[in-house]
C-alpha cells in the first residue's frame, strides 16, 4: 500500500482525469476503503464472501434439492427463485466486467493506477465494475423476500452487510455496488416475471 501523502496524490490525480461524478465516486471509494490493511479485514472479508457466486449459487442450489428432496414444495420453490434470480444476475454483471474494465480501490491505493474504458483485460484487479457480490446477493435477497416474507429482513440485511464489506475492503467503488444492486433487482424481476407466467403456483 502507498503511504497515505501518496495514495492522496494518486486519487486526485485519478479524478482529475475524468468527469465530477467518477471523480466524487473515486474519492468516496478510496475513503471508504481507508482501513483496508486494518488487521481485522480478513475476518470481514471472510464474512462478505456469503455473497459470493460460489457460494449464493451452492445455498440457492441446496435450497433447491433440499426442498426436492423432502418434498417441501414451498421450499423448492424458493430455491427455485433464488437459483433464477442468482444466475441471471451472475451472467449480466459477468457480461459487463468482460466489457468494460475499471481499476478495483485497492489497486489503486496499492499502485497508484488508475483505469477504465471499454474491452479491457480480464484480470480480477481491473474488473471492479460491476460488482458481482452486489449484483447476486441482491437478487437472492431479492427472491427469498418474495417467496418468503417473514425473512425479508434478514435477507435484505445479510445483502447490505455483503455489499458494505465490497467497499470497506477496497474492492469495490459506490457506482460499482449501486450498478450490482440494481442489476440484481432486475435480474429477479425478470426471473419472477418468468416464473409467475409459467408455473404460478410456484
Amino acid at each position: 500500500m502507498l503511504a497515505r501523502n501518496d495514495i492522496k496524490t494518486a486519487t486526485e490525480r485519478a479524478a482529475d482525469s475524468v468527469g465530477a461524478m467518477e471523480a466524487a465516486d473515486i474519492r468516496a471509494g478510496v475513503a471508504l476503503a481507508g482501513a483496508k490493511d486494518h488487521p481485522i479485514m480478513p475476518t470481514v472479508i471472510a464474512a462478505g464472501e456469503v455473497g459470493s457466486w460460489e457460494s449464493l449459487l451452492a445455498m440457492s442450489a441446496g435450497t433447491l434439492a433440499w426442498g426436492l428432496l423432502t418434498r417441501d414444495r414451498a421450499l423448492a420453490a424458493t430455491g427455485g427463485r433464488m437459483l433464477a434470480a442468482g444466475t441471471l444476475a451472475s451472467l449480466v454483471k459477468t457480461s459487463l466486467k468482460r466489457t468494460l474494465h475499471r481499476t478495483r480501490p485497492n489497486v489503486l491505493m496499492d499502485t497508484g493506477r488508475y483505469v477504465r474504458g471499454p474491452m479491457g483485460p480480464n484480470d480480477g484487479p481491473w474488473q471492479s465494475f460491476p460488482s458481482g457480490h452486489a449484483a447476486l446477493s441482491t437478487a437472492v435477497a431479492r427472491a427469498v423476500a418474495r417467496s418468503r416474507p417473514e425473512l425479508a429482513g434478514a435477507a435484505y440485511a445479510t445483502a447490505a452487510g455483503v455489499v458494505a464489506v465490497q467497499l470497506v475492503r477496497g474492492a469495490h467503488f459506490p457506482v460499482d455496488v449501486a450498478v450490482g444492486a440494481a442489476i440484481g433487482v432486475a435480474a429477479e424481476a425478470v426471473t419472477d416475471r418468468v416464473i409467475s407466467a409459467r408455473w404460478p403456483e410456484a
